[in-house]
């Protein structure tokens, strides 16, 4: 795939002393995975889903359309969601900076009381548009902050006007948030009822991506080369997706490495993190199975937890997503640096720095018997985003298999749910 190369060689007992993992035990994973590669052919419902996020086209002359009308009419614009209908929107937005002349893009995600009134000042709600996200249509801390932002809009604008500054975004059916949406007369976009959350980042959801002027069409082309990938291979061990779910599960399986660590070495790659946490917690985490993912960034975090990953308790599998970095960025003054002692710098670019420091943390890891898997990309863009996406999805799809876990749906969260609910009904 040409958007991105994956190494495993690092992860190999015989390439690196420690807890590597054996070949003969990988192979025993893929192929338990053969079979599954091939049934993506005649996807379920979910997955099917998943894929038509990526394949679809006619969805997005409307959402250009919305996306067009806000970016003229609004200076802000606030997306309410929360998990898979916010991470993802903030990880697409952090690979453009905002410029000049376009809206503020502020996503409230997390519930919290002074934050929400802050949002909701009087004093700019005239100039701020609201896309409330929700699935199921009834996310509670999605709704409360939408009937919030309702209230604090009456007092700025009229009734009839309110609909001008909302757009709703659920699944069909009889839903608190349909009905919100037709009490004030708001547009509502259909979500896919059989697209979770987390998987939700190429479809309608990229909405808020449009609201910056990024190209979704390059985001979903990237997604779309690895489906195409994946239709087309014949073994997983020919494929990136299922090679990476086998590597993981193998070396959970036999070494006993219960903790996934997904550094980045890019800035605008930090929400990657955060998304790809939700997507494995959420989806593995079940029946006693699954690893606990990490983020981290770098060279940020070399500062903070490369200690305990070199020197704590060997119980953590390390991807890397490497950048190429050469050549990018200022130039450190060579008379300077060596003014202060530091020649080794002089001449160099920042990129140079962090590429060097990236590929010192690679080698030092695996020296170290730490299983350090990369992804290496020559540029970020829309495309590369986009197949980054659909491959830890796919990867997620599959370790799910191998575990006997089904990656969709989060059946121990309702709980939490429904006893928030209870204490609310109970204060009420």
């Amino acid at each position: 795939m040409q958007n991105y190369v994956q190494s495993v060689a690092l992860c190999y007992a015989d390439n690196i002393a420690g807890m590597g993992v054996g070949r003969d035990e990988l192979e025993a994973e893929l192929s338990l995975l053969n079979h599954a590669v091939a049934d993506t052919r005649y996807a379920d419902a979910e997955l099917a889903a998943v894929f038509n996020s990526a394949r679809s086209r006619d969805d997005l002359a409307n959402l250009h359309a919305f996306a067009e009308d806000w970016r003229n009419r609004f200076s802000r614009i606030v997306v309410f969601g929360i998990g898979g209908s916010s991470l993802g929107a903030r990880t697409v937005l952090a690979l453009k900076p905002r410029q000049s002349g376009d809206p503020e893009i502020v996503i409230s995600d997390n519930l919290d009381s002074s934050g929400v009134a802050d949002l909701l000042d009087p004093a700019g709600l005239s100039e701020t548009g609201f896309l409330v996200i929700s699935k199921s249509g009834g996310t509670a801390e999605t709704l409360s902050q939408a009937i919030a932002a309702i209230s604090s809009l009456r007092q700025v604008t009229s009734h009839s006007s309110l609909r001008d500054h909302v757009i709703c975004m659920a699944e069909a059916g009889d839903n608190p948030l349909r009905k919100l949406a037709t009490k004030i007369g708001a547009p509502v976009i259909d979500h896919d009822p059989n697209l979770g959350g987390r998987f939700s980042v190429l479809s309608t959801a990229i909405l808020p991506a449009l609201f910056r002027g990024m190209n979704a069409e390059a985001l979903r082309d990237g997604a779309l080369e690895v489906i195409e990938a994946c239709l087309a291979t014949e073994s997983a061990a020919n494929f990136a997706p299922s090679m990476g779910a086998a590597v993981n599960v193998a070396l959970q399986k036999n070494r006993g490495l219960n903790q996934a660590v997904i550094k980045v070495y890019h800035d605008r790659m930090h929400g990657f993190g955060l998304w790809h946490r939700q997507l494995w917690a959420e989806s593995l985490g079940k029946s006693g199975f699954g690893t606990t993912p990490i983020n981290a960034v770098g060279p940020v975090d070399q500062h903070s937890q490369l200690q305990l990953y070199l020197d704590g308790p060997v119980d953590k599998f390390f991807t890397v997503l490497a950048f190429n970095h050469a050549g990018l960025g200022p130039k450190v003054d060579s008379s300077f640096a060596a003014e202060i002692g530091l020649d080794y710098l002089g001449d160099k670019q920042i990129g140079d720095i962090v590429g060097a420091m990236q590929r010192a943390t690679i080698e030092t890891l695996a020296k170290r018997g730490r299983p350090v898997r990369t992804l290496s990309m020559q540029k970020l863009d829309e495309a590369t985003l986009g197949a980054l996406f659909m491959h830890f999805m796919l990867e997620t799809v599959f370790s799910a298999k191998l575990w006997g876990v089904n990656p969709f749906g989060q059946p121990a969260v309702e709980e939490s749910k429904i006893l928030a609910r209870h204490y609310l009904s109970e204060t009420k």
